[in-house]
C-alpha cells in the first residue's frame, strides 16, 4: 500500500527523537544500567511503540492497528533468544556493563538499516512474485516445528568461524581500550609507524549485528505473513527492536525464567504460517482473532515459564 510522505516522515521523526533522547540525554555518559533503570527505559519504549500503534489504528483503521500490534508482539518475543546470544557475546569478549549500552546503541542503528533493506527486498519480491508468501509460510511452519523439538544447546562463541576469519585478516588488539572501537598502535611490521587497530569492543559489535541479521531471517517472514503492508511491517519491526537495547539489561539476568516461552512462540509461528495457506481454501482468519491467539499463546508461555522456574537462582551473565 502507498502512504503519503508525511506518514513516513512522522515515523522517522519519532524514531530520531527517541534515539537522540537515548544517546544525548538519558545516556550521555557511559554508565552501568541497573535493572531498575532498564525496566523504566523498557516501559518508556514499549509505551512509545504502543502509542504509535494507537496512531496507526486511528489513521489507518482497526485492521492495520491490530496487524501492527500482532507484529510488535511477535518481534518482541523473537528478541528473547537474541538477548541470550548477545549476553554470551559480551561475556566472551569480557565487555564491562558500562560499555555494553554503547555497543547495543550502534548495534540497533545497524539493525534498523539491515531490517529496512530486508523488508524492502521482501516487499519487492512479494509485489513481483505473490507466491513467495507461501514460501514464507512454509518456512515459518518449518521453523516453528523445529523450535518445538530443538534442544537448548549453548552457543559457542569462541568457535565461531567469523571471529576466527576476522582476527586472521584484520588487526585487533588483545585488550579493550575503554569505550573505543578503534585505537592507534604500532605497526607490527614497522614499530616506528602508528596504524589503526580495531578493539574487541568493535568485534563484539560486529557479532551483535550478525546475531540480529540471523534472527531477522525468522522475524521478517513472520511479519510479512501477518501483513504485506510495508508501512506496518517496517514500523512494528523497528519499534520492537528499538526497545531491545533497554530491555536487555533486565532480561540478560533472568532470560532463563522464560524457557517455555519458545514453545509458545513456536506455536505462534506455525499458526501464522498456516494462515497463509488457509486463504486458498477461502478461510481468512480475522485480524482480531490473530491478535487474540498471538497474545494468548505468548502470555501463556510467559506465565507458565515464570511459574515453572520460580525459586531458581539467577545465573551470572555479562561482565561487571
Amino acid at each position: 500500500m502507498t502512504y503519503p510522505i508525511w506518514m513516513w516522515a512522522t515515523f522517522a521523526a519519532v524514531v530520531i527523537v527517541l534515539l537522540v533522547l537515548d544517546l544525548g540525554v538519558l545516556n550521555k555518559k557511559d554508565h552501568e544500567i541497573s535493572v531498575k533503570e532498564s525496566l523504566k527505559l523498557s516501559a518508556f519504549y514499549i509505551s512509545a511503540g504502543l502509542l504509535f500503534g494507537g496512531w496507526v489504528w486511528f489513521e489507518l483503521g482497526p485492521k492495520a492497528g491490530m496487524d501492527y500490534l500482532t507484529g510488535f508482539l511477535v518481534e518482541k518475543s523473537l528478541s528473547m533468544d537474541n538477548v541470550f546470544v548477545i549476553s554470551l557475546i559480551f561475556t566472551y569478549f569480557a565487555v564491562p556493563r558500562v560499555y555494553q549500552h554503547r555497543v547495543l546503541f550502534w548495534g540497533i542503528l545497524g539493525a534498523i538499516v539491515m531490517r529496512g533493506v530486508m523488508i524492502g527486498l521482501g516487499a519487492a519480491l512479494i509485489h513481483e512474485f505473490a507466491w513467495i508468501l507461501y514460501v514464507f509460510g512454509a518456512f515459518l511452519v518449518f521453523t516453528g516445528i523445529k523450535m518445538l523439538f530443538m534442544h537448548d544447546d549453548e552457543t559457542d562463541v569462541a568457535s565461531n568461524p567469523l571471529i576466527k576469519w576476522l582476527r586472521g585478516h584484520f588487526r585487533f588488539t588483545e585488550q579493550l581500550h575503554g569505550r573505543a572501537f578503534f585505537v592507534k598502535q604500532a605497526d607490527p611490521k614497522d614499530s616506528s609507524k602508528l596504524v589503526w587497530w580495531a578493539t574487541p569492543l568493535f568485534l563484539a559489535l560486529i557479532m551483535v549485528e550478525i546475531t540480529d541479521l540471523v534472527f531477522a531471517v525468522d522475524s521478517v517472514p513472520a511479519i510479512f505473513a501477518i501483513t504485506t503492508d510495508p508501512f506496518i511491517v517496517f514500523t512494528s519491526n523497528i519499534f520492537a527492536i528499538l526497545g531491545l537495547r533497554a530491555l536487555y539489561f533486565a532480561l540478560a539476568a533472568m532470560v532463563h525464567r522464560f524457557h517455555y516461552l519458545k514453545y509458545a512462540l513456536a506455536v505462534v509461528l506455525v499458526f501464522i504460517g498456516i494462515k497463509i495457506f488457509l486463504v486458498n481454501f477461502a478461510i481468512k482468519i480475522p485480524s482480531p482473532v490473530s491478535l487474540g491467539v498471538t497474545f494468548g499463546l505468548l502470555a501463556a508461555g510467559v506465565g507458565y515459564s515464570l511459574w515453572k522456574t520460580r525459586g531458581e537462582p539467577i545465573p551470572e551473565t555479562g561482565t561487571n
